[in-house]
């Protein structure tokens, strides 16, 4: 799918700035003082830009392709966009306007050390305290940013089943660390809870937790596609360097094969990845399932074959294709197993 000229425009913008350079937080600054791109999928009325998946792919694509650190991901798109389908008005009117400006980052505490970003299965519980209160514990994993982030929001098991809260981060009780992952270009942190106070928000938090988790694989995919076009591009360009018995690499019939297999799964994962984000509502999970799939399993194939075809220097510290193997095995995980989104489309056809 192309992109419209306001989504060109957008991607000139983001990519202009940053090809300027700077560290992660001036960078942040910048991207959402100049593009505003924290507030594109937020509505109007709290701030943002009103934009959809679709603008939000167009940042991510270009985050991706020098796998640039970014809290795009956790803050505005799976922490607000549950906060946004949590229904809860006043939170929304409280917490969001400085999320869309950039002033504050958001996370979300959500899954167990397993990973498997369930919506009925969640690390933490909540239990009633007096003057309508929560206290919750617990040991949430895989938070991203969730070190650092001025907003909390903590899925936890409820008497009346599972519920959404809001926690102070600086408050006693909680414990927030940052880990050490595959991919140092993804900050991931463990919540701990110990009778942390929190306020309840919204009434379907599995229903919340659910469209968060299906936009945020669809930002995630766009990531991926821009980190797959990337590798691509820097692998086709040392082809056509790199000599070999006398002749560029590129020019073996056996590697144009290779790259040419390559550029056609870039292609068609960006344009499911497009197409993705661009549909209807009432499909948006078998949709962001389909996307999380083929995008997870482009970049591994890229980022892998991108190693091979370097050679020697493909597996060196100070080369920057092991970045892109990582990002490719840490995307794979985030969000669910591509194999648990493979079974949601293979029972959405069974039910047909």
């Amino acid at each position: 799918m192309s992109l419209t000229e306001e989504q060109q425009d957008l991607r000139d913008a983001v990519r202009g700035l940053l090809a300027a350079g700077g560290d992660e937080r001036s960078l942040w600054r910048r991207l959402c003082g100049e593009v505003g791109v924290a507030g594109l999928a937020i509505p109007g009325r709290y701030g943002g830009a009103g934009a959809g998946p679709a603008e939000t792919g167009v940042v991510m694509e270009e985050l991706g392709r020098d796998l640039t650190p970014s809290p795009l991901l956790g803050s505005a798109v799976l922490a607000a966009q549950a906060l946004l389908a949590s229904g809860d008005d006043a939170a929304c009117r409280r917490l969001l306007p400085a999320i869309a400006g950039g002033s504050a980052t958001a996370a979300l505490a959500w899954t167990t050390r397993a990973g498997h970003w369930d919506c009925g299965e969640v690390a933490c519980e909540a239990r009633e305290a007096r003057g309508g209160h929560w206290q919750l514990s617990g040991e949430a994993h895989h938070v991203l940013d969730g070190d650092a982030a001025d907003v909390l929001l903590v899925a936890a098991r409820a008497p009346g089943g599972v519920g959404l809260f809001e926690v102070d981060p600086g408050q006693r009780g909680v414990d927030r660390a940052a880990v050490t992952a595959m991919d140092p270009t993804r900050r991931l942190a463990v919540v701990r809870l110990a009778g942390a106070r929190g306020g309840r928000v919204g009434e379907d938090a599995v229903g919340a937790l659910s469209r968060a988790r299906d936009l945020a694989c669809l930002a995630l995919a766009a990531e991926q596609v821009g980190a797959a076009r990337r590798a691509l591009d820097l692998t086709v360009d040392y082809a056509m360097t790199r000599v070999q018995f006398g002749r560029v690499i590129g020019g073996f019939q056996a590697l144009q094969h290779r790259l040419a297999d390559l550029h056609v799964l870039v292609e068609s994962a960006q344009s499911l990845s497009r197409a993705a984000a661009a549909g209807e509502a009432p499909a948006l999970g078998l949709r962001a399932a389909a996307a999380k799939v083929y995008c997870s399993e482009a970049l591994m194939r890229t980022a892998g074959e991108m190693i091979q075809l370097h050679g020697a220097i493909g597996i060196t510290w100070e080369h920057r294709a092991h970045r892109y193997l990582k990002r490719a095995h840490g995307g794979m995980y985030l969000f669910g197993r591509p194999a648990q989104h493979a079974a949601t489309i293979a029972a959405s056809l069974i039910d047909r």
